[in-house]
């Protein structure tokens, strides 16, 4: 299918001509991803005329809120216009198949392991990879295979793995499917008697919900629950009641990937480890790493 390419071309330009704060420069990336949204739903060219039409008044419109809030209010955009709720459906029901398959190779091999903790982090680390809002070009083979011998950018595991031993309750916030798996490695690994781990309240991307963390059994070793949100991220001020009881009441919250990192990293709450792989160069900047950098952060530990 032609696509719009004068369009999607000048909203880019647009969009990434004035560097002001982290939203302005995450447009071009929004774009990117609605873009082999139009190929995958053969949208037409009123339809996408539509759809640019609505991003630029929701950048307006949103302009002071963060970047997974304007993705959430990008993606309902979307959904209407084509009809469909899960827009990532096929690609989150492919994500889960393929973690599974690894996940039953390395549960075998990261108990027999020499350090089964280090391991089952890495590979947790490594899962983050699996996300279609920031690349649908990914390689979860190659990316475990790196993160298995690399040096974490930054590197809080060793506080980690104290603080877990420490907590009498701990709330684990999910990211993408696929991933979600290599979460259930981890908290297999941990085997600590009292875990809740949160998805979304909604379809967000290509994000773990509830339906997607019941059908790789996730339950069998977490409780699990919504966060009340359909946003790629966890934002506070718009969670529920019973995530909010949950998150205020933990020991310690891991949080995974960077929707959760963006949502949450300006909260300077010493129970948070941020665990992830960072995907672009905002938040490498943001965090001084180089972009593709895996790390295991808590902002209020000093190396």
């Amino acid at each position: 299918m032609a696509m719009a390419a004068t369009s999607i071309t000048t909203t880019m330009e647009t969009a990434t001509k004035t560097d002001i704060n982290i939203q302005s420069q995450c447009y071009g990336c929004f774009l990117k991803t609605y873009q082999r949204l139009f190929e995958k739903f053969k949208l037409t060219q009123e339809q996408q005329d539509e759809f640019l039409d609505f991003f630029h008044k929701t950048l307006g419109k949103f302009k002071n809120s963060t970047s997974p809030e304007v993705q959430r209010e990008l993606n309902q955009g979307f959904s209407k216009i084509v009809g469909i709720e899960d827009l990532f459906e096929d690609e989150k029901i492919n994500s889960n198949s393929i973690a599974l398959g690894l996940y039953n190779d390395w549960s075998t091999q990261v108990p027999i392991s020499k350090n089964p903790f280090d391991l089952a982090l890495k590979l947790s680390i490594a899962g983050n990879i699996m996300d279609y809002g920031a690349n649908n070009n990914f390689d979860i083979k190659s990316t475990i295979r790196r993160v298995i011998f690399a040096e974490f950018a930054i590197n809080h595991s060793k506080q980690l793995q104290d603080k877990i031993k420490e907590a009498k309750s701990i709330l684990y916030l999910a990211d993408n499917a696929g991933e979600i798996l290599f979460d259930k490695l981890f908290i297999e690994t941990i085997n600590h008697p009292n875990i809740t781990y949160a998805v979304r309240g909604g379809f967000a991307l290509n994000d773990a919900t509830l339906h997607d963390a019941i059908d790789v059994g996730m339950n069998s070793v977490a409780r699990v629950i919504e966060n009340g949100f359909d946003a790629p991220a966890t934002v506070l001020a718009k969670c529920s009641s019973e995530f909010m009881e949950v998150y205020n009441s933990a020991d310690l919250v891991i949080s995974k990937g960077q929707g959760n990192l963006e949502g949450l990293i300006n909260e300077n709450d010493s129970r948070i480890f941020f665990l992830l792989m960072v995907k672009c160069d905002v938040m490498a900047n943001l965090l001084n790493v180089a972009k593709g950098s895996f790390i295991v952060y808590n902002p209020t530990k000093l190396d």
